[in-house]
């Protein structure tokens, strides 16, 4: 049986939710609602993919701390197999606080970034050969995906926000990467470009199916020199975007996993990134499986040319 891999740090959030506003400091504010969740990044996406019934496997880094202990125990729970590359003895996931308030969100974070030894890197490979697709994480693991992808693991590249974004600074993982997916700020920084459309254009020199996220607007697509948007769904209200992303990826993972077409996968993406954002944090409202069928049926309309508004 296949699954799908990838190598991250591990983040661990404490959410404070509907907290009037942000206290200054030397004040407090009280909040409505107080949760403990695995955070954003690759863990999440592979959380919701256990959820989503794919097998999924987490390299990461994991201690003997009470943190540690809740997000091994997360990963389990959620269908994940954690493999642990972390062998010292201090906190290695990534803790985050984070106070939502109505019209915003503020974090706090501490990280120790362990190093990325030859031995990690080994037990990274061992244990993504033979994954139907491979989360790229953008640290360090370049020779991994190499060899990967001359085996012809699917790869996926997704990052965070990095105030140096450029093709040049990133040129080796677009090479080796099956696919790419920013949003849209992400699109116009990494290029360079005036518009989405315009960053779609230089995407394509890298990549057959092109995608950016446009948030609340759902999602820029561009296959052989046509692109067209693949709307966000109406009935999902936003109550907090966090994780959306992440979510995103899940369902688009889904599609891959069992061979949908790229628009598809797209659809679906959007389906569990709309699902995300209705709770606080990012894995506090998902989709089963049946129910990601379901609106995938529901909403397969979408996909109609009379739907997609066409950007080319």
């Amino acid at each position: 049986m296949s699954f799908v891999a990838g190598v991250g740090l591990t983040n661990v959030d404490l959410v404070y939710g509907g907290l009037p506003r942000v206290p200054a400091e030397g004040e407090e504010c009280f909040a409505q609602s107080l949760t403990l969740q695995p955070g954003g990044g690759i863990p999440a996406t592979m959380i919701a993919l256990g959820r989503l019934g794919v097998a999924a496997r987490i390299l990461t880094f994991l201690g003997a701390d009470l943190f540690s202990a809740f997000a091994r125990e997360s990963f389990r729970a959620n269908g994940v197999t954690p493999l642990n590359l972390y062998h010292g003895k201090g906190i290695p996931v990534c803790m985050t606080t984070a106070m939502l308030t109505p019209g915003e969100r503020t974090f706090c974070t501490y990280v120790e970034r362990p190093p990325i030894t030859d031995r990690a890197l080994e037990e990274v490979y061992a244990a993504s050969r033979g994954a139907k697709a491979v989360l790229m994480c953008p640290d360090g693991y370049l020779e991994v995906y190499r060899r990967l992808h001359r085996e012809g693991t699917v790869l996926i590249f997704d990052m965070g926000w990095d105030d140096e974004l450029s093709l040049e600074k990133y040129h080796e993982y677009l090479a080796l990467a099956d696919y790419y997916t920013p949003n849209r700020k992400e699109a116009l920084k990494i290029t360079g470009a005036d518009s989405l459309e315009e960053a779609a254009v230089v995407l394509e020199r890298y990549f057959d199916h092109v995608l950016i996220k446009l948030d609340t607007e759902g999602c820029l697509i561009r296959e052989k020199g046509r692109g067209h948007v693949i709307p966000s769904i109406s009935e999902f209200t936003c109550r907090d975007s966090i994780g959306a992303g992440d979510a995103f990826l899940a369902g688009f993972l889904y599609g891959i996993f069992y061979d949908r077409p790229f628009d598809r996968c797209v659809l679906l993406g959007n389906l569990t990134g709309g699902k995300c954002v209705t709770g606080d944090g990012c894995l506090s409202a998902w989709l089963s499986e049946p129910e990601l069928l379901m609106l995938e049926q529901r909403y397969c309309f979408l996909l109609d040319g009379r739907f997609a508004r066409r950007t080319d």
